[in-house]
């Protein structure tokens, strides 16, 4: 079953389970994933739907942070709440160390020695942590740290 089948049968069980917040969730999940689908003109693979759901998941982090600023808590939870119904559909997130690790091997690869390279090992960092959940702010700070930003 792929993950747009899996929506919609999650979509089922929050109904009749009478979960609001999980079914407003999972429809606007949804409703993200068809608009996209229109856009492209056909319907969309896995791996696309995952770029949907991290687009959505970094919406909501960037959501709850301007919220918590403004002092929000109502629509900080709501945001939480979201988000976490969202992670469910992201592979499991890469550790500090792997992604240490592939900032090593990139740096390697790419012969960078200072700030300035940051371009090219973030370039080449990204397609080795595809497949899990890297943060791309994470990964920026340690190719920062690493270069001595």
């Amino acid at each position: 079953m792929g993950l747009n089948e899996q929506v919609g049968a999650d979509i089922a069980a929050a109904m009749k389970a009478r979960d609001s917040s999980r079914l407003s969730a999972l429809r606007m999940l949804k409703a993200a994933i068809m608009n996209k689908g229109v856009e492209k003109g056909r319907d969309l693979d896995d791996a696309e739907v995952l770029q949907v759901v991290a687009s959505l998941v970094k919406q909501r982090r960037d959501s709850i942070e301007q919220f918590s600023k403004a002092g929000r808590t109502d629509l900080v939870e709501k945001e939480t709440g979201e988000l976490t119904v969202l992670q469910a559909y992201l592979p499991p997130s890469a550790t500090p160390e792997e992604i240490d690790a592939a900032v090593a091997e990139a740096i390697a690869e790419t012969g960078a020695t200072s700030p300035k390279d940051m371009g090219k090992v973030m370039k080449a960092v990204m397609p080795k942590l595809a497949g899990k959940n890297a943060d791309g702010k994470a990964v920026n700070e340690a190719v920062r740290r690493t270069l001595g930003a």
